[in-house]
């Protein structure tokens, strides 16, 4: 009788594996990818540093979305990783501990990666922000980042409003606030990183987005020479707010200059200035001036190169999306911001949205005085061609030709100022 038994336990399970391995179609079924895949992240920051936090929360998003398809994902940080050789090392232990795609967040960690990418060709290496992966020939390397110079103009709109309310008001005039005036027009203030093209994109489309709302407008743009340091950007945004300006944008990291507007105001010293972030809200730190921050929503991206990875699919090269795929945002207005802002934001971004708002059109900025009708000399970009008309319209067509933004145009009615400080 066992021997019986075991006979037809056997043939079950033969009969089991058969089935196993089959489809109805009579092709074989694909094996499952049990253990998911690993991720490693090298951040330039951690969970206190807006532009790491968004990072980090769109790749937790991301593994979520994936984890309701049944599809596993595991991530592994590392981080405050520097620009330097810490990169290469860093990369290689996530390799060795078992990581199957390799993401850094950086624009400068892209030149540390030493030998760690061609020495393993299995492995999916992005650079956030980079730029050079399209060139180096090689497979498993590649290049993303977000249109977020759409939701830095949308920003911008935010602040006109603002502006334009105040100057509706009354309460902003040139007799009871003549420092906020050069000549006829009011003065705007940026706290910007560096001087790279990702910077210049951003703050010339925070600008035209308040520009076309008010037209009269000069901003100053001042360098700290970091991505991330309260103490420069307070410093920063405090300078500006001598200098008279009325609206303080920013692409910095931390919270530095809206905390010290927020200061002003509370002291009383100055009630006639106002902030808008990024990355992340920065209502709690500076409640009574911000106004919005501009913001990426990275799940957009992550779930997209999560998914590649995870099916064996082929993983875009410099990767660029916008509003359009939800990838940019504006974060929660704050409570200083005009009636009618939430309605016109909404406007706005219907209209890049169906392609009628060009952030970068042609005719709503001048360089030397002069429209630009053609531009071929954007940092590395082998003499491209940045300007494209479409519909009568013609507008620098930033993003698309790769990922990482080229816009290195100074337009009239910006003043840069260098950093008083050394880079780090």
């Amino acid at each position: 009788m066992k021997k019986i038994l075991a006979i037809l336990l056997a043939l079950a399970f033969v009969l089991s594996l058969a089935a196993c391995g089959s489809k109805s179609d009579g092709g074989e079924e694909p094996a499952a990818n049990d253990e998911g895949i690993k991720v490693g992240a090298i951040l330039v920051g951690d969970e206190t540093e807006g532009y790491t936090l968004a990072h980090m929360n769109g790749m937790e998003k991301a593994a979520e979305a994936l984890k309701a398809e049944g599809k596993t994902v595991t991530i592994e940080y590392k981080k405050k990783v520097p620009e330097d050789n810490s990169v290469e090392t860093n990369a290689n232990n996530l390799i060795a501990s078992g990581c199957d795609l390799i993401i850094t967040n950086s624009y400068g960690h892209q030149f540390n990666f030493g030998s760690a990418i061609e020495q393993n060709p299995d492995v999916t290496f992005v650079s956030m922000t980079g730029d050079k992966a399209a060139g180096s020939g090689l497979p498993n390397y590649f290049n993303a980042f977000t249109k977020v110079f759409e939701s830095r103009y949308v920003s911008g709109i935010v602040a006109g409003l603002k502006l334009q309310s105040l100057l509706d008001s009354g309460k902003l005039n040139p007799t009871d606030y003549p420092n906020s005036y050069d000549g006829e027009n009011i003065k705007i203030g940026y706290v910007g990183a560096f001087n790279y093209a990702e910077v210049v994109s951003g703050y010339t489309a925070f600008y035209l987005g308040i520009k076309s709302v008010v037209p009269n407008i000069v901003m100053t743009v001042k360098y700290t020479n970091s991505w991330f340091s309260e103490e420069r950007e307070a410093a920063v945004g405090e300078f500006l707010m001598e200098q008279g300006c009325v609206i303080i944008g920013q692409h910095a990291d931390s919270t530095g200059a809206p905390a010290a507007v927020q200061k002003a105001h509370a002291a009383g010293t100055n009630t006639m200035c106002y902030s808008v972030g990024y990355n992340v809200p920065m209502n709690d730190v500076a409640p009574d001036v911000v106004l919005t921050s501009a913001s990426n929503n990275w799940e957009a991206y992550y779930e997209t190169l999560f998914r590649a990875v995870y099916d064996g699919t082929p993983v875009p090269q410099d990767w660029a999306e916008g509003y359009a795929k939800d990838a940019v945002m504006i974060t929660e207005l704050g409570t200083a911001c005009a009636p009618g802002t939430q309605e016109a934001v909404d406007k706005a971004i219907a209209g890049i949205k169906d392609g009628s708002i060009k952030v970068f059109d042609c005719a709503n900025f001048t360089v030397g005085g002069k429209h630009i009708t053609s531009y071929t000399e954007a940092y590395e970009m082998n003499g491209a061609e940045a300007i494209k008309t479409e519909g009568g319209v013609s507008f620098y067509d930033e993003s698309t030709i790769r990922s990482a933004p080229y816009f290195d145009l100074r337009i009239d009615g910006i003043n840069e100022i260098a950093s008083d400080y050394d880079a780090e």
